[in-house]
């Protein structure tokens, strides 16, 4: 093992792991980068190579003016390896960018492998080193031990082994006047929970879809038998036609102040964000494939024209709580010198994951240097996810993909077909703003 105090240690040598130490390199910074394959394998990759992609092919649209399309910029914008690396092995796909997975990999292998400063390590770290710099980015997979040690510092609930995700929706795509404000027994504010009531008509034919729709099979290393909590929706509704009704969908206390009365059945809604742009579907959690969840959501009173910024999963997914445990650097409170990376603090996608790579590594040297974190505007797609992770409510916390959901609302609220555009364009303003506010920092 190279002395620590001498080298950055990161581990993991996937897309955070990797585009964090390449980083760190550049700017002169040597690394000992651990990846235990080939010497311990997972249930999911199937080579030795770094930044191996073992779900889609696909990094989304790759078009001006979406979502994904914004934060491919500006990962271009600060010089991103691991998005440098999918452009030269892409392969057609309409307007999104998607890679030959193994020309992918192999390239992005080739080039830390090729960096002086990196020494690639083929071995498990089981436990995080008590002494030097440590950037853990060891994603959804990682190692039981690893977890173990992670549970160890920052508290048992502090550790998630499984995504039990719902959809989230984009609350003024919605039909608000089919829904009403209330929180259970009126505890609370009455602004806490949008309600989506369901007629007994309603409910037994959304129960009646749900049970015949496709659903994703579980992987070979997923086994979600002991956490109850995770149960997909349509496997609740299997013990029974009325199980959501006793279950996530009860109406005890939900009064209709329309009618004054008790729905059959209630869906609830809970903000996502603080500024109530977005909504969490509570409780429907699902296996369901994507475009089933979309049609069967959509039988939901005032859901016909719902737009989703995510949509349900129940998957194997390490995490940690990140509000609860993380600094402002995306350091350790309990552990300052250990910094987490990518999917592990909380974002979910593959470059949402390269961009905490990639601003973890950032912080390092500013640290080194000094100098405050780089926190970038929430204006700004990787800004957002930062402050997602910083502000996210603990108790319900669960990964999150970037949407324009995130961003901070635009002044004088512009029409929806003129949203997309001027976000982005408030985006790149602000991101080069703050890049060169930073530069003249530094000098």
């Amino acid at each position: 093992m190279p002395d620590n105090q001498s080298r950055i240690t990161v581990i993991g040598g996937g897309l955070a792991g990797a585009e964090a130490a390449w980083q760190l390199a550049r700017r002169g910074i040597p690394v000992a980068l651990y990846e235990m394959r080939p010497a311990r394998t997972t249930g999911a990759h199937r080579t030795a190579l770094l930044a191996e992609i073992v779900c889609s092919n696909s990094l989304k649209s790759d078009r001006p003016g979406t979502a994904q399309g914004l934060l491919k910029e500006e990962l271009r914008t600060l010089g991103s390896l691991i998005l440098s690396c999918a452009e030269q092995t892409r392969v057609p796909a309409g307007e999104a960018l998607a890679v030959d997975r193994e020309a992918f990999a192999s390239l992005v292998t080739e080039r830390i492998e090729g960096e002086p400063l990196i020494l690639l390590l083929r071995e498990e770290v089981p436990s995080l080193p008590e002494e030097g710099t440590v950037i853990a980015a060891t994603g959804p997979l990682t190692s039981g031990a690893l977890a173990d040690d992670l549970i160890r510092i920052t508290g048992e609930k502090n550790l998630a082994f499984y995504d039990a995700i719902s959809p989230v929706v984009e609350a003024d795509s919605l039909d608000h006047s089919k829904l009403y404000r209330a929180s259970r027994y009126q505890r609370g504010e009455s602004e806490d929970y949008l309600n989506v009531p369901l007629s007994r008509e309603e409910y037994e034919a959304f129960v009646k879809e749900l049970l015949a729709a496709q659903k994703v099979p579980y992987a070979e290393f997923e086994d979600i038998r002991e956490f109850p909590a995770c149960q997909p929706i349509e496997e609740i509704a299997d013990k029974g036609f009325d199980a959501l009704r006793f279950g996530p969908f009860r109406p005890v206390g939900l009064e209709d102040p329309k009618t004054g009365e008790r729905p059959y059945a209630v869906v609830q809604l809970r903000a996502e964000n603080k500024e109530g742009t977005l909504y969490n579907l509570v409780g429907c959690q699902t296996k369901m494939v994507y475009e089933e969840q979309k049609r069967i959501f959509g039988m939901l009173p005032g859901f016909a024209a719902a737009e989703y910024v995510r949509l349900g999963s129940v998957h194997r997914n390490a995490f940690v709580n990140a509000p609860r445990v993380l600094a402002e650097d995306l350091s350790l409170k309990a552990r300052p010198d250990v910094y987490i990376a990518g999917q592990l603090t909380g974002v979910e996608g593959y470059l949402e994951a390269v961009a905490m790579g990639l601003v973890v590594a950032e912080n390092v040297i500013r640290k080194r240097e000094g100098r405050p974190p780089l926190v970038l505007p929430p204006t700004t797609a990787i800004g957002s996810l930062q402050q997602y992770l910083r502000e996210a409510t603990p108790e319900t916390f669960q990964p999150m993909n970037f949407s324009f959901g995130l961003l901070s609302a635009l002044p004088g609220k512009p029409p929806r077909h003129l949203r997309r555009e001027r976000y982005c364009a408030r985006a790149r303003q602000d991101l080069a703003e703050a890049l060169e506010s930073a530069r003249r920092n530094a000098v």
